[in-house]
């Protein structure tokens, strides 16, 4: 296992699983810009009386490292309300993931999303990923939060699951 991952890649089974996001088109320098977002999708849900299901995520949709990419901040729910201005809902996909936990800074998930695809690799594991004129479009690939800021302050103890989707 590598050092910068704190759980070792396993391969999962997940069910569909609804959910509520905003999306923006950013770079890698403002990726946080649409992470800080998830703030106002948690309130549109609560708005809505809707309680998420489990903790927020990042889910990369288009990935162009050079130029952008396309990412939805989002929130699993039990139910999804009804789509309302920028705020959207759908379903992340069924299937096969491949699963690890990073735990640090989020400038560390680098070299943890290198590590996940060394451990695939090893195992001739293929990503539902292809081609795409914007970048690499992805049929399910997500960074979920499992630690809240508010509650754990030091980013050196924030864990994040690496969740992504196999062909």
């Amino acid at each position: 296992m590598s050092d910068i991952l704190s759980r070792e890649p396993a391969v999962i089974e997940r069910g569909a699983q609804p959910y509520a996001s905003v999306s923006a088109l950013v770079t890698m320098e403002t990726i946080p810009s649409i992470a800080d977002r998830l703030p106002e999708v948690l309130g549109w849900l609560a708005a809505r009386g809707v309680e998420p299901a489990g903790p927020p995520f990042l889910r990369y949709r288009v990935i162009d490292m050079e130029r952008q990419l396309e990412i939805e901040a989002g929130v699993p729910v039990a139910a999804t309300p009804e789509p309302d201005g920028e705020f959207r809902c759908g379903a992340l996909p069924p299937g096969r993931y491949v699963t690890a936990e990073h735990t640090g800074r989020p400038d560390g998930m680098i070299g943890a999303v290198d590590a996940v695809f060394a451990w695939a690799a090893e195992r001739e594991l293929v990503w539902d990923a292809a081609p795409d004129p914007e970048g690499t479009r992805w049929g399910c690939r997500l960074e979920v939060f499992l630690t809240d800021p508010r509650v754990e302050p030091d980013p050196e103890r924030w864990r994040t699951e690496l969740a992504f989707r196999l062909a």
